[in-house]
This record gives structure tokens, sequence and C-alpha cells, in this order.
């Protein structure tokens, strides 16, 4: 069985950096493109951020491009998303699955809170 396992998240103040990581258990996903998504209080899930399976081709929502970083280590089957300049806007639950999503249970996420 799959396991994603978020981590890295917490409270920061706007401006602040954080580096979120996803590791995954159970299967290897290293051929796989792999995401960040997001889901704030109230809204749908969103797309973050994409590497593919080589981390050759990223992609990223406007709301975070240049501000955001993802990368992958397949050694050791984990993603990161280093994230810059924290807005208030970008407190959510982060998650990681494939891109687009095909592993049918979610990890818990980890949760990211930019204060003002």
């Amino acid at each position: 069985q799959v396991q994603l396992v978020e981590s890295g998240g917490g409270l920061v103040q706007a401006g602040g950096s954080l580096r979120l990581s996803c590791a995954s258990s159970g299967r290897t996903y290293s051929i796989y493109t792999m995401g960040w998504f997001r889901q704030a209080p109230g809204k749908e899930r969103e797309f973050v951020a994409a590497i593919s399976w080589n981390g050759a081709i990223t992609s990223y929502a406007d709301s975070v491009k240049g501000r955001f970083t993802i990368s992958r280590d397949n050694a050791k089957n984990t993603v990161y998303l280093q994230m810059n300049s924290l807005k208030p806007e970008d407190t959510a639950v982060y998650y990681c699955n494939t891109h687009p999503p095909v592993i049918p249970t979610w990890g818990q996420g980890t949760q990211v809170t930019v204060s003002s």
C-alpha cells in the first residue's frame, strides 16, 4: 500500500521561508511526474507545482511562480518544495501526489500558516 507523508510545515511570518518534504513508501514513484497541491479553508484543493520524473521539467501555478521551487531525490523517494517570500494567502494544508493525481489515498498533508 502506497503511503505519502508530508512534513516541514509550520507557522512563519510573511516574507519567511519553509521547505516541505514528501516521502513515499510502498512503491517507487520515481518514473512519475510528482506534484504539490494545497487546500485552504473553504476552498478546493489546487495545483501548486509539478516536476517530471528526472527533474528536467517543472511547472508552477502563477500564484507561486518565482517564489517556490520544486525538486526531487528519486534515490530517497522524496519530493521537496522550497517556499520563499511566503504570503498570508499561501496559508493552506499542502499535499503531494502524482501529477495528475493517481494515488487514491492522499497523505495527511502539512499545515503552512503565514502570518501578516
